[in-house]
């Protein structure tokens, strides 16, 4: 009995201070997930703890049930929207940028490891692609309100990599296992068949999911029970049945986050928490099961691989993968260098060692040292990259609270909640006077805790509103706060001018000088635009004209509705 109180309080004081270093590490800039893995070896048997854990399958398990409610979260929060502006360059990313990824690096460790081309592909397969956990929880955590081609791209690529890279590693180990020396043509049978069977099961499995939610009636709190068991089902069974598990489990995600659900608010804020306890658990098994004295023969190579991997093989694949859908040079250099890896290098490595490959704790000490350099090294100039390259939109702070409206029948409505900022727009008119989004009202104001039915809005109230999910875009803009210096950093983004999209280039031509060819003078700005970036145009996207850029300010649906000018210097 006292061995099992001592393990419950210890597993309890542990989680609780990994959960509070999330808010130290986020002040200091310090990647989250760097803090659970450095925590997971100092609790090891070279750290404070002592812990000797050299468990390779429990790993594995844990590494794997961690990915597929990380996936699952991931594809819950994707919209289906962005497909938009990033679906093919993203699956070009997570399949043939994998490959390229994969036989770069392989190029690279074979100098430094003297490998066999076999062996030097499975180290390259292992660390060959980006990792949702660590891209979806980076990005999330930051706050960044990156350019939407470019954050979808990286979440859409995160999300979808992991089957290639598994594909992969699985193939090159049976090969090595069977003392082959080259691949043989049927991988490509092989891969084809995991990743239909794994869109299928997704796709097919989602809907169902989807179905049993909308259709049998639970009490509120078994929803979000429910969705984690399909999610798992669905994982589970794909993987039995030949296919890719992480495939389906994140297709299944995406097609519930984008349908009505009901207590899907719930369900999105539940698996949140899950994702997050997930990585929390799985970066710190991973960090347990690593020895960092044996890691220091292995080292220098790693570094080198890291290295190489970091500053060649990702920038190059990135390059030619995204070749055909002309991104700006700016983005592809920012996509390149957030290709993060995180638990997955870790848990590919863990094939070898299972299958019991002579050089398999080589390639486990490979992978771990590149995750931790990747982390240490890209994770901390995220933000200041973003804002660099100017892919960093203007902030907008959002509401502090989101209740879906379960009324049967009525899916997609939604309260929220905003608190008046000092400065903002909203003091002083009264909630009668608010300019409000087509179908919304404003259901309550609460002032010092109690409910105020008249009189103009004071700093410090909170604003409660009933809309409907799609038409709450913009609201934050109302109560946020120092309206001067976010207009100040709007100017200095999108520019000093703002222009309706429905102007002509000739009206834009006579009142700024702008020249343009005759024959486009009658064209409206939201169809030049539309144009140009072959109707993949997003917020923040720039076209050039001597000193001055036109800068898509607004959007509604795919069209521009407003475009800011801005003078930049020559």
């Amino acid at each position: 009995m006292d061995y099992t109180s001592q393990l419950i309080a210890t597993v309890g004081v542990v989680l609780l201070g990994t959960l509070l270093t999330t808010s130290i590490s986020g002040r200091l800039g310090m990647p989250v997930l760097l803090v659970f893995l450095v925590l997971g070896m100092l609790l090891g048997v070279d750290g404070l703890g002592g812990i000797h854990f050299d468990d390779a399958e429990l790993a594995f398990l844990v590494g794997n049930l961690a990915l597929a409610v990380i996936l699952f979260d991931g594809g819950l929060n994707t919209e289906i929207k962005t497909f938009r502006v990033a679906l093919r360059p993203a699956v070009v990313l997570a399949t043939v940028g994998v490959l390229l990824t994969a036989v770069l690096t392989a190029a690279i460790a074979r100098l430094v490891l003297e490998l066999s081309w076999l062996e030097a592909l499975l180290v390259g397969s292992i660390v060959g692609s980006t990792d949702a956990a660590a891209v979806f929880a980076l990005l999330r955590a930051k706050g960044l309100q990156l350019k939407e081609r470019v954050a979808s791209t990286l979440e859409i690529e995160s999300g979808t990599n992991d089957p290639m890279a598994v594909f992969l590693t699985i193939v090159l180990v049976e090969a090595l296992v069977r003392g082959q020396d080259m691949l043989q043509w049927d991988v490509i049978v092989t891969f084809i068949w995991q990743m239909g069977i794994g869109a299928v099961a997704g796709l097919g499995g989602g809907r169902l999911l989807a179905l049993i939610i909308n259709r049998v009636p639970l009490r509120s709190g078994l929803y979000p029970v429910t969705a984690l068991a399909g999610s798992l089902s669905i994982f589970g069974l794909t993987a039995v049945v030949g296919g890719s598990g992480f495939l389906a489990v994140y297709l299944a995600g995406l097609l519930l986050g984008n349908r009505p659900l009901q207590s899907g608010h719930n369900i999105r804020r539940f698996h949140d928490g899950m994702a997050w306890l997930a990585q929390i658990g799985m970066f710190l098994v991973l960090g347990l099961l690593v020895t960092p004295t044996a890691l220091l023969p292995d080292l220098w190579p790693a570094l080198f691989i890291a290295l190489g991997l970091m500053l060649v093989a990702r920038p190059l694949a990135v390059m030619l993968c995204l070749l055909p859908f002309r991104f700006p040079w700016r983005e592809q250099v920012y996509i390149s260098w957030v290709g993060l890896r995180g638990a997955v290098p870790i848990v590919l490595s863990m094939f070898p060692l299972l299958a019991g490959i002579g050089a398999a704790d080589t390639f486990f000490h490979i992978a771990f040292a590149v995750v931790f350099i990747s982390l240490l090294l890209q994770g901390w100039t995220i933000p200041p990259l973003a804002r660099l390259l100017r892919l960093q939109l203007p902030s907008q702070r959002g509401a502090i609270q989101r209740m879906e409206l379960d009324i049967p029948g009525q899916a997609g409505l939604e309260m929220v909640a905003f608190q008046v900022e000092e400065d903002s727009i909203a003091v002083g008119r009264t909630a009668a006077a608010l300019t409000l989004p087509e179908g919304a009202s404003v259901a309550a104001v609460i002032r010092q805790g109690a409910l105020c039915s008249d009189g103009e809005l004071r700093v410090g109230d909170y604003v409660y509103i009933a809309a409907a999910r799609h038409r709450l875009d913009g609201l934050e803009r109302m109560f946020a706060p120092g309206a001067a210096r976010r207009e100040r950093e709007e100017r200095r983004y999108f520019g000093e001018f703002v222009i309706d999209g429905g102007a002509t280039l000739g009206e834009l031509a006579a009142v700024y000088g702008i020249t343009f060819p005759p024959e486009e003078l009658d064209r409206t700005l939201t169809a030049f635009i539309a144009q140009r970036a072959g109707n993949r145009h997003v917020v923040g996207d720039r076209i050039r004209f001597g000193n001055m850029e036109l800068v898509v300010r607004e959007m509604q649906g795919h069209e521009v509705t407003r475009v800011g000018l801005k003078l930049v210097p020559e």
